[in-house]
């Protein structure tokens, strides 16, 4: 009875996490930008850009920068301005809440070089919403993205 018992609770344990990992894959984000790959490390899910539309500053860029590939030259840390957008981690530390939430993570915007709180609804099998926010999530943006 203690083993069975022991497999009734640990058979939901298993059934979340499988749920969990339904966002893991490549996505694209709002206006097909960028793709961003979401991983699982250690129970917590995180995001990579994996590739952009558009990787190299336009000709209508700035003097010296057009042609070449864009950086991170909006990030607060000087030092982390020359490492380029493809390949930067942009989500970090989400964790399951519920079937098809996550929470209690964090999104950097290479655009403006800010990181907010972020959590994310998956709200079908190719849609996810993901919302950033400063404080509480009252204030704050929805984007979708797509498979």
């Amino acid at each position: 009875m203690v083993a069975l018992l022991a497999l009734g609770l640990t058979q939901p344990v298993a059934q979340a996490d499988e749920g969990a990992d339904s966002i893991i894959g490549i996505w694209h984000t709002t206006g097909d930008k960028s793709e961003v790959q979401i991983v699982k490390r250690g129970g917590r899910y995180y995001g990579q850009i994996v590739s952009l539309k558009e990787p190299n500053w336009p000709p209508t860029a700035k003097p010296g920068l057009a042609g070449t590939p864009k950086k991170d030259k909006n990030n607060p840390d000087p030092t982390l301005r020359g490492r380029l957008i493809t390949g930067i981690e942009v989500m970090s530390d989400f964790l399951p809440d519920g079937k098809d939430h996550w929470d209690e993570g964090k999104i950097y915007d290479p655009e403006n070089g800010k990181t907010y709180k972020s959590k994310m609804t998956l709200t079908g099998a190719n849609r996810l919403e993901v919302r950033g926010y400063i404080g509480i999530s009252l204030i704050g943006r929805t984007v979708v993205w797509t498979r």
